[in-house]
């Protein structure tokens, strides 16, 4: 990750827009190699996140929740790195080896040459390198602002 995001802090977002933007502030100081692990109850906003983090990072394609598909790549339109959005939820629910699941997906992009963005992926996700960003979201229910609170694990 570029040095010029902040490697920790908390920040609040009242609307899936300002989530977005958050995410596109993230988005373009990630490189090839990082990987992003998002927590939250579900309904927080990961994906949401994640497409502003796509903006950001300038890459093709619509994205959206990878629940049925597992993964999708997303190439970049300005020769940045591939954003891999992975539901690791699912490789849980169906494998006692989920990153062999992932490493069989037969994915086109190597994954040191991608950022890696994981929905639900604390806990196993973190094995697939030495250093990774964890942001955790959470919703306040009185009034649904997203609170997003990151540090990056070295």
């Amino acid at each position: 990750m570029l040095s010029d995001f902040p490697h920790s802090g908390t920040r609040e977002a009242a609307t899936a827009e300002d989530a977005q933007v958050f995410g596109e502030e993230l988005g373009a100081a990630l490189e090839a190699g990082d990987l992003v692990i998002l927590d939250g109850p579900l309904g927080a906003g990961k994906t949401t996140f994640t497409q502003g983090i796509a903006r950001g990072m300038r890459v093709k394609g619509r994205v959206t929740s990878p629940t049925f598909v597992i993964a999708r790549e997303h190439p970049s339109t300005v020769g940045g790195p591939t954003l891999v959005h992975v539901d690791a939820y699912r490789l849980l629910d169906h494998s006692d080896d989920p990153l062999g699941e992932l490493d069989s997906l037969d994915l086109d992009t190597d994954l040191e040459d991608a950022v890696v963005v994981a929905e639900w992926g604390g806990g196993f996700m973190e094995r697939l390198s030495d250093s990774y960003l964890a942001v955790s979201i959470n919703r306040d229910s009185e009034d649904d602002v997203r609170v997003f609170t990151w540090n990056w694990v070295m």
